[in-house]
């Protein structure tokens, strides 16, 4: 038990001293922040990314949220771009560099490289006074007090900061460029992201078995019919327009009501007014529907059209939900 005590003590101490350093962080924002943010929104190139150690993971992360927001980014090793890379950077490109000291070897060889090209530099470090905020056109101040690490030496605070800052440009850069969801949707294809932004209510119901029967069609014919589609319903329809639908649970309730069901028809047993979804709208959409209504399908149309089913095992398949 008590290293159970001690263990999450200290798991709680670490989230603490970085939601510290997070809130402190918004307090170093200034109009340096914003010019970097309008920097970046006006140039012609891309945004290139560099850092070494941890500061170069937490680089290649904020590159791979800005591609994924709309903004074109690339990551370069500070150590490969003073061997060979440095080549990555076109005439339009802004470049940050993110270093906690802002001293280190890598970056003082790679910075005068950089400012030589013409390229705007954005510096992101926690040192105001080092070579890098020196030398940046643009600096974004991620400083924290202390490290979550009891040593104050492996970077976590700071790396913390660093990623947060880099989230804060990707979505300030998101909201100038009115990148919106159907946006975000080109960018991630794949996936149940990509999936819930373009999926539609046709994309499912063309999949299933249209189940349907006439208003006077006779029980056995409801029966077989629910049974061979396999989803637990079907749309009643009377000069091909919906009238209602027959579920499973129709059935049940039939049976207990009824000793002898010769002679009864849909029309008999349908429940009357189903919940229909049109077919242009996101499969998100008609979960959520679903959800509301404490329901598992919904009929599909186009316009006054039956077009089908979407039923909530097909969302969980394709991960919506």
């Amino acid at each position: 038990m008590s290293d159970t005590k001690a263990i999450l003590a200290t798991a709680k101490k670490t989230i603490e001293t970085e939601a510290n350093a997070i809130h402190q962080l918004a307090s170093y924002l200034n109009e340096e922040f914003s010019s970097a943010v309008e920097c970046i929104r006006q140039s012609q190139g891309r945004v290139i990314i560099s850092g070494i150690g941890k500061s170069a993971i937490i680089a290649s992360k904020i590159v791979a949220t800005l591609n994924s927001t709309g903004t074109p980014a690339i990551f370069m090793h500070a150590a490969d771009a003073i061997h060979g890379d440095l080549g990555t950077i076109q005439n339009q490109d802004v470049v940050i560099c993110i270093s906690k000291s802002g001293n280190t070897p890598e970056i003082k060889v790679l910075v005068p490289l950089i400012k030589n090209g013409g390229n705007k530099l954005i510096g992101m470090t926690g040192n105001s006074e080092s070579f890098l905020a020196n030398q940046a056109d643009f600096v974004l101040n991620t400083f924290v007090e202390k490290e979550a690490c009891p040593n104050n030496l492996a970077p976590t605070s700071s790396t913390t900061a660093q990623l947060v800052m880099g989230d804060a440009l990707a979505i300030c850069l998101l909201e100038l460029k009115g990148f919106d969801s159907n946006d975000f949707a080109k960018y991630h294809p794949g996936g149940a992201l990509g999936k819930k932004l373009y999926l539609r209510v046709s994309d499912i119901a063309s999949n299933n078995l249209i189940p349907q029967v006439d208003i006077d069609a006779d029980v056995k014919t409801v029966i077989v019919e629910i049974s061979e589609k396999m989803l637990g319903i079907t749309a009643v329809l009377q000069d091909n327009k919906i009238v209602g639908v027959v579920t499973d649970g129709d059935i049940r309730r039939m049976l207990n009501k009824h000793d002898n069901i010769s002679g009864l028809t849909a029309k008999d047993i349908m429940s009357t007014n189903p919940k229909t979804v049109a077919t242009d709208v996101l499969a998100v959409k008609a979960l959520e529907l679903m959800q509301d209504k404490g329901i598992s399908q919904l009929l599909a149309v186009e316009g006054d059209n039956y077009r089908g089913i979407v039923h909530l095992h097909n969302l969980i398949n394709e991960g919506i939900l």
